[in-house]
């Protein structure tokens, strides 16, 4: 079995890939591309990617590949007609990331509503060192409780964020925008709604034509001044100028972003030239990432591919 890893170095040199070895021959390749990736793939029965583009173009001469598996949930860069049309089956890996996604939510909830970049600027700065009372609160912030989080998308990770936010006092309200959310724990509405409503809306919902540009200028304007936005899940879900302009208009208070419309973000993102971090914090696509969850996503994938080689679908999407 000849099984092609397409991207390692997306799950990080720290974490090992040799448990791969037991179910073929393993070639791994740091990075691949869409100019090189059809070559890359010619002769192997499994593909292991992540974000490289599967689809006519680069798998028409990959005539022997039988199962390609994400080192991933989210499975957009695959072509899915394509590959169910020439009988190659897929796998993603689920439910591995939604504590270390959940734990990066709040990490941005908190660093915006209580202005950390300030108060750890002020210390360092020997502002704090240099004043005669013991405490300093030059900018103000407000608790958790008793406020309305909002969140769009209640799949596993959005279910998590729900328990977390209602752990801290908050009201939980969601919108499911494929309307297929068997949740009843909480409240469902729909999207004018639950940004009326909301004084933090979270985003923890798959990439698609249904979500795409999703948050807009017309939709950030009916939010709260007062309200913050987190992207968790995926950057052309928020239209990044749009954002800019709801930021600089003081449209909404702040946002905390793991995600950006372009990736990796450059100087051409309108994002870049927004340089308050009191209002606006981006990590690099890194909520996922927790050590614990990289392991989990090559065990997982280890266990699609046993599965497979057993005739058995799972995680099959």
């Amino acid at each position: 079995m000849k099984i092609v890893i397409l991207e390692r170095d997306t799950i990080g040199r720290d974490v090992s890939v040799d448990g791969l070895s037991e179910w073929g021959d393993v070639t791994a390749y740091p990075v691949s591309t869409v100019q090189n990736a059809g070559e890359r793939v010619r002769d192997a029965e499994i593909i292991i990617a992540n974000k490289c583009p599967l689809n006519e173009e680069t798998l028409k001469d990959a005539h022997q590949v039988r199962l390609i598996c994400e080192f991933a949930t989210g499975y957009d860069n695959i072509d899915i007609e394509y590959c169910h049309n020439r009988g190659i089956k897929v796998a993603n890996v689920r439910n591995y990331s939604t504590e270390a996604v959940t734990q990066h939510t709040f990490a941005l909830c908190f660093y915006i509503l209580e202005k950390l970049h300030y108060y750890d600027d002020y210390v360092k700065s020997g502002d704090y060192g240099a004043q005669s009372g013991f405490s300093h609160f030059g900018e103000t912030f407000t608790e958790l409780a008793g406020k309305t989080w909002g969140i769009i998308g209640m799949g596993n990770i959005g279910r998590r964020v729900a328990q977390v936010a209602e752990a801290f006092g908050c009201q939980v309200i969601f919108y499911s925008p494929t309307g297929q959310s068997s949740c009843t724990e909480y409240e469902r509405t729909d999207l004018a709604n639950l940004l009326e409503r909301s004084d933090v809306v979270s985003i923890h919902c798959p990439l698609s034509e249904l979500t795409r540009g999703l948050i807009d200028l017309a939709t950030l304007r009916t939010m709260k001044k007062s309200a913050i936005l987190i992207n968790v899940a995926r950057g052309p879900i928020v239209k990044d100028e749009d954002l800019c302009i709801a930021l600089t208009e003081g449209m909404i208070a702040g946002a905390g972003l793991d995600v950006t419309g372009t990736e990796p973000m450059t100087g051409a993102n309108p994002l870049s030239r927004f340089t308050d971090s009191r209002r606006l914090i981006i990590t690099p696509h890194m909520a996922w990432a927790s050590t614990e969850a990289r392991n989990r996503v090559v065990a997982e994938t280890c266990e699609n591919i046993a599965a497979f080689l057993r005739g058995e679908d799972r995680n099959i999407v």
